[in-house]
């Protein structure tokens, strides 16, 4: 048994939701600057080399790459050998993403209730996704979700009949309604199956994949790359503007459904596709 104060998973939290709002990860930085070197519209090009400054400044100046710095969405996978100390981990987690979003001056969007709107003042609480995995290791991803992208999502509660195509359609559906709104280019998560709410779960957690690993589903692969070249092929482009760059990536995940079902969400991320990993 291993054992790990909560104050650690704070500390870690808290630095990650500084690095998440300042900085893209690598597999991230690959696929937008192919964005930038393949755009074949002259005003597509122009809005990404901005935002490419944008993020550049952003790094070197220490300043949010956006303005929204999001929910903080936390997956946590807490092995099931570490025995953790010093306090609640809930508790923990909102205290790092407290601390990160007070100390890191990063905008605070969360308010208490969602009819009375009075604003909490340290972005807390967080949206908690807690997994127990065999190990002793606490693996934690942390996604502050900007909501003009998270605005933008879609459940399709399908038919079985519906099939292959009917999910494609869906997935094109969701993209095209959400066109400029969801500052593209954007990074299209997908969940396939499940429930209601697994789906929407797989599609959010789709979004932290990084993009240089492929999906251990052949169909699946063959999915996300026909969804990604007939996404681009919409003529949204960056910034809504118009280009041959709509979507930089769509992650696809997939989990066991009923017999009458076939659900399917869609979660899209902006082009600030934030995340940071770390295992402790």
């Amino acid at each position: 048994m291993r054992e790990i104060d909560v104050a650690t998973i704070t500390q870690n939290i808290k630095e990650m939701c500084i690095e998440a709002n300042h900085f893209l990860t690598d597999d991230m930085k690959k696929v937008f600057n192919q964005a930038v070197d393949s755009e074949e519209s002259p005003l597509g090009k122009q809005v990404l080399c901005q935002l490419k400054e944008n993020l550049q400044i952003a790094g070197d100046d220490m300043i949010p790459i956006c303005q929204d710095t999001g929910m903080a969405v936390v997956f946590i996978n807490v092995g099931q050998e570490v025995h953790l100390t010093g306090g609640d981990i809930t508790d923990a987690i909102n205290e790092g993403v407290r601390q990160g979003y007070v100390e890191g001056y990063l905008r605070k969007s969360v308010v208490k209730d969602p009819i009375y709107r009075e604003n909490t003042k340290d972005n807390t609480p967080a949206v908690i996704h807690f997994n127990i995995v065999p190990g002793d290791k606490v693996d934690i991803t942390v996604a502050p979700k900007g909501f003009g992208s998270e605005n933008m999502s879609r459940v399709f509660m399908l038919k079985p009949a519906d099939g292959i195509e009917g999910v494609k359609d869906a997935i094109l559906t969701a993209v095209r309604d959400a066109g400029p709104n969801a500052c593209p280019p954007m990074v299209v998560g997908v969940g396939i199956g499940g429930t209601f709410e697994k789906c929407a779960w797989m599609a959010k957690k789709a979004l932290t994949r990084n993009l240089d690993e492929e999906s251990d589903v052949p169909y699946v692969r063959e999915l996300e790359k026909e969804m990604l070249e007939k996404i681009n092929k919409l003529g949204i482009g960056p910034g809504g503007l118009g280009g041959t760059n709509t979507a930089l990536a769509v992650n696809i995940e997939t989990y066991p459904t009923h017999i009458a079902g076939l659900p399917v969400a869609v979660n899209i991320c902006c082009h600030v596709n934030r995340h940071s990993h770390r295992v402790l």
